[in-house]
Order: structure tokens, then C-alpha cells, then sequence
């Protein structure tokens, strides 16, 4: 797919409810065809290198690319899933890895990725490298690069894609989940990712 077209392509891919079963709808949009896992090496908040396919293998793996000076979607999606994860038991929620790797290397330093995914859950895991690396990492994961915009005050946001992608044990991504989805749509989709009975159909 031409790159040019992934945002594009995963725009309209949250339009259309992916089904499982036949009858249990996930509140998340399908990807046809999934989308691979990516595999990448970028430096945890422990300063360790994190092997991104090696350490997710038998995890549901939720990746988000986002930066913790966002004002309204990062926070919501991670507080929305730290809540969810909260709520579910621990069969499932054990079974759930969340990767938040950064668009914005400059400010999130290993210390304030740490900081910042604490205040929704301490097993998320947060990554971070050169810019050249996080913008490669984004392209292999089928994500539109982050780009810095300028704002009034002198400093700068960063605009980036406003996604969640849910790889299975499959190692496939079948589902995105856009901004706007909430806790309660998380609780009711982890548990059957987890199962993932529709990819096996």
C-alpha cells in the first residue's frame, strides 16, 4: 500500500464494525486485510532495548503512537484503557500488553514516559529513539508519520495518528480503535481479542 494511502485506508477502516462470531460486534473498526505486526527494537523507559515483536509474542498488544504533552487524545485513550483494564479480570487483563512509543522524543524523555503512563497504569510499556527510528517504526506499523506543528505560544504540538491497533495472538492487527472509543467499549472488546475465535474462523 502506497503510504500516501494508509491514512486514508485506516480512516475508512473504523467506519465499518468488525463481527465476531457472526453476532458479538466489536466496537472497534475492521482492517481488511489485518494489518502484519511490525518488528522493531526502540529503548524502553528503563533505557533497555525493547524487541517489540519478541517481547508481545502471545499478548493481545495494544500500540499507540502519541506524546505525553498531548492535550485531549492520548490521555483519554490511556486512561480509558488503564480503566478498563481495571475492570476486567485479572484472566484477561493479564493477557493485554499496551505499547505507547512516542512522536515526540525531544520532550518525552525515558523519565516523563514513565511518570506520565503511571498516572494510568504501571505495566504500560513506553519506547522511544532517534526521530529517524520512531517515524520508520510508524511507517511499519502502517501509521501515518507524526509531524510538529507550530502553535502561538512559541512552542509546538505534534500531530499524529489518533488510533489504537489491537494485534492478536495471531500477530495480525483485525481491529483499530479511533478517538472516541471509551472504557466501557474496551471492556467489552479486550475480553474477546483475548479469545480471538474470529480469527481462527
Amino acid at each position: 500500500m502506497k503510504p500516501q494511502l494508509l491514512g486514508v485506508f485506516l480512516i475508512l477502516a473504523t467506519l465499518a464494525p468488525a463481527q465476531q462470531g457472526g453476532s458479538d460486534v466489536y466496537r472497534g473498526g475492521i482492517v481488511t486485510p489485518p494489518l502484519p505486526k511490525p518488528r522493531f527494537v526502540l529503548t524502553d523507559t528503563s533505557g533497555a532495548p525493547f524487541d517489540f515483536w519478541s517481547r508481545t509474542q502471545g499478548s493481545v498488544t495494544l500500540l499507540f503512537f502519541g506524546y505525553t504533552d498531548c492535550p485531549d487524545q492520548c490521555p483519554m485513550h490511556m486512561a480509558n484503557i488503564g480503566m478498563a483494564l481495571k475492570k476486567l479480570p485479572s484472566s484477561v487483563a493479564d493477557q493485554v500488553k499496551l505499547v505507547f512509543v512516542t512522536t515526540d522524543p525531544a520532550r518525552d524523555t525515558p523519565v516523563q514516559l514513565r511518570r506520565w503512563l503511571d498516572n494510568f497504569d504501571k505495566h504500560f510499556v513506553g519506547l522511544t529513539g532517534a526521530e529517524a527510528a520512531l517515524e520508520a517504526v510508524q511507517k511499519a506499523a502502517g501509521v501515518p508519520p507524526a509531524r510538529k506543528t507550530d502553535l502561538r505560544n512559541g512552542s509546538y504540538g505534534v500531530a499524529h495518528a489518533n488510533f489504537v491497533v489491537a494485534y492478536t495472538q495471531d500477530n495480525l492487527a483485525h481491529v483499530i480503535y479511533p478517538g472516541g472509543v471509551g472504557k466501557d467499549d474496551w471492556v467489552h472488546d479486550l475480553p474477546l481479542l483475548v479469545q480471538e475465535t474470529w480469527s481462527r474462523k
